[in-house]
């Protein structure tokens, strides 16, 4: 995930001045959050979850800070601080730790469905926190894949109608994850896009270290060389390099064109659950995992649709 926004974007060049690198380096970027939620679900089963979702921040945190020392970047001042706690709770603590528990109990497929809703969340919140007005259809295709989202999470559970425990989690880390791709987009045009979060991790890293060696004495760590692989992976990659590719793709831009590149995430990461932990692709699933990623894509391209000017006749 950590899963990155294709709903802060604000800008509408024509496609056709859209340069190759800004989708490469988007793409790459997508790419690596793309194995977050099967590699989650792999680790987590030998690792506990609260290893899991701490352990990694703490190991982006590292990195972080190294990267922010060697650059002598420009520390954050007052109300920055306070939007940065924001950022960290949503995609520093937030996320991980409520998909780490879930994965515990639900497929990656079934998690990458649900995810899937990220995106047009995203879009809201940035709605919400800007006083955008965007078109009634937006409302409408966001409220569609929301319900498409619960209603595939219900039917997967075997009780239509109702969600379990996995499931309001999985919604749980979508809204913290918006939130703090929200405030990460705003805050990044001041601070700079990975220098956000990195001080996010970097900020964060006191409260995730205590839940890292508090997770160590309630369950030593005894996981498989691949487990402990899968760990590295979302650390360093999911946690910290992937977000550099992502925020640089977005830098090379155009932004709101390069954003949406995440639409394709969720495709990924079930492909990813089917060829690395050998999940069936059901029908549900491949319907479920449409209907949100349209109804997603829809959502960013109404919102990213320029306004019409009234022409004088």
């Amino acid at each position: 995930m950590e899963t990155k926004s294709s709903a802060i974007a604000i800008d509408h060049p024509p496609i056709s001045s859209l340069p190759t690198a800004g989708l490469l380096w988007g793409l790459l970027g997508v790419t690596a959050f793309s194995f977050t939620v099967p590699l989650t679900r792999f680790a987590v089963e030998g690792l506990s979850p609260l290893f899991v979702g701490a352990g990694r921040a703490v190991v982006a945190a590292a990195l972080a800070a190294a990267a922010l020392a060697l650059t002598r970047s420009q520390r954050p001042r007052g109300a920055q601080w306070l939007r940065l706690g924001v950022v960290a709770g949503g995609v520093v603590a937030g996320f991980p730790l409520l998909t780490s528990y879930a994965m515990t109990a639900a497929p990656a497929s079934h998690g990458a469905v649900v995810i899937a809703l990220l995106p047009a969340v995203t879009a809201v919140v940035v709605v919400l926190r800007t006083g955008e007005r965007p078109p009634r259809a937006f409302w409408l295709v966001s409220a569609a894949g929301a319900l498409a989202a619960v209603v595939f999470a219900s039917a997967q559970s075997g009780s239509p109608g109702r969600l379990h425990g996995v499931d309001l989690l999985l919604l749980g880390a979508v809204v913290a994850a918006a939130l703090g791709y929200a405030e990460g987009g705003l805050l990044s045009r001041e601070l700079g896009a990975w220098q956000t979060i990195s001080w996010a991790l970097v900020l964060s890293s006191p409260v995730m270290l205590v839940l890292g060696v508090l997770a160590v004495v309630q369950q030593p760590p005894t996981g498989t060389p691949g487990q402990w692989a899968a760990f590295a992976y979302l650390g360093v990659i999911s946690m910290f390099l992937g977000f550099v590719a992502w925020y640089r793709g977005l830098g090379l831009g155009p932004m709101a064109r390069v954003s949406q590149i995440q639409l394709v995430q969720p495709v990924l990461s079930i492909g990813w659950a089917a060829l690395l932990l050998g999940e069936d692709l059901t029908a549900g699933t491949v319907a479920g995992g449409a209907a949100v990623v349209l109804c997603a894509s829809l959502a960013v391209r109404v919102r990213l649709r320029p306004a019409r000017v009234p022409t004088s006749r």
